[in-house]
């Protein structure tokens, strides 16, 4: 104890770039005043000084406090965000990490469409599926409820980075897995001990390149990139439904206000020949194109058309979310979010590829966990 008493009184004072060489004291000048008043500034003044800021101390100031057995007092630590929720960047290159600053690292769960749990009601619901194909219709019909829950689960990973993109030190490309579940539950029917009458699996690669091309009116288009999707409900006939797909993407926005997505696909042929969903093109669409309006950091609104509306044939989806809670977003919210959604048109789910229903939906969502 008296070595350390000894170093200390002897170690050169670590002071803030703040404060004047004359103002540094040690704790034993201050225990020294026989002023309680005085003893106590003097306290206070000597505990400022050990709240040194990174790169305050000197490298000589450093070396001789550790030659004296002191560790100097570390850095105060800086509460922050991870760079894919740094509102500071826009929406898009947070969501896809175009950017070195908004990079959360390889093979880190991230959030991907809404992991969402709603109510549901809807003006009809598909008690007898049908196909064009041979033996995909059902027999008979099940007494299924129109209100029911929905579930949707939905995450992806980034397991490449930099891939043609190596020079650049601000920009960086990426690829992608995914996996996107949507369930709906009978929750309602207890007459049938509450079923789920169908869910839809999508897992999905997709490739990303940063852009930085200006537009008009202050948009700038931020990313291009390709991907492939398989999309099955995991049932038997004659209830079997699946394609698969190749797309191209691309994404603009204008800062945090406002942005503006689109896909176009082409359908894959099945290996084997058969065909559960013959003309889904026609109901679905070759593409899809999402707007979102960020209101304020509490309320986004979201819609996506998906093919032609004009034939009547395609859909369009309507979402509202607002942010619930405290946590540890800018602005003091947390991830939850409640979620409202109306949709009209086809392919709601594989099973209903081909009928047209209208839905009408309040639940809660988690996003950009």
């Amino acid at each position: 104890m008296l070595a350390l008493a000894t170093g200390l009184c002897t170690a050169p004072a670590v002071q803030a770039q703040t404060q004047p060489a004359s103002t540094s004291v040690g704790w034993q000048a201050c225990a020294a005043n026989p002023d309680t008043a005085a003893r106590l500034t003097c306290f206070d003044q000597w505990a400022q000084q050990q709240q040194v800021q990174p790169g305050v101390v000197s490298p000589a100031g450093a070396a001789a406090s550790v030659a004296q057995g002191i560790t100097p007092p570390a850095a105060p630590i800086i509460a922050g965000v991870n760079g894919c929720q740094d509102t500071q960047y826009s929406p898009l290159s947070r969501f896809w990490e175009l950017q070195d600053a908004t990079d959360c690292g390889t093979f880190e769960l991230r959030g991907y469409r809404p992991i969402s749990l709603a109510v549901a009601a809807s003006d009809g619901v598909n008690r007898q599926p049908s196909s064009d194909a041979p033996d995909h219709t059902a027999p008979t019909a099940v007494d299924y409820q129109k209100n029911e829950a929905r579930i949707q689960l939905s995450a992806r990973v980034k397991v490449a980075k930099n891939i043609l993109v190596r020079d650049d030190a601000a920009r960086s490309d990426s690829l992608w897995v995914g996996f996107s579940q949507q369930s709906y539950w009978q929750f309602f029917n207890g007459t049938l001990s509450r079923p789920f009458r169908t869910t839809d699996y999508e897992p999905e690669a997709m490739y990303v390149y940063p852009l930085d091309l200006g537009l008009p009116g202050g948009m700038k288009v931020r990313y291009g990139g390709l991907g492939i999707s398989h999309q099955s409900n995991g049932r038997e006939l004659p209830l079997s439904r699946s394609w698969n797909r190749v797309y191209a993407m691309a994404g603009m926005d204008l800062d945090n206000k406002f942005s503006l997505e689109g896909r176009i696909w082409q359908r894959l042929n099945n290996e084997s020949g058969g065909d559960d969903n013959p003309g889904i093109e026609d109901y679905i669409g070759h593409g899809e194109l999402k707007a979102t309006w960020y209101a304020d950091v509490k309320n986004t609104f979201s819609g996506t058309v998906r093919g032609l509306l004009f034939e009547d044939k395609g859909s369009l989806r309507l979402e509202y979310f607002r942010a619930l809670g405290k946590g540890n977003r800018p602005g003091g919210l947390n991830d939850l979010r409640l979620h409202v959604q109306a949709f009209s048109g086809y392919g709601d789910s594989l099973l209903d590829y081909n009928r047209k229903r209208n839905v009408v939906s309040i639940g809660l969502a988690l996003v950009d966990w």
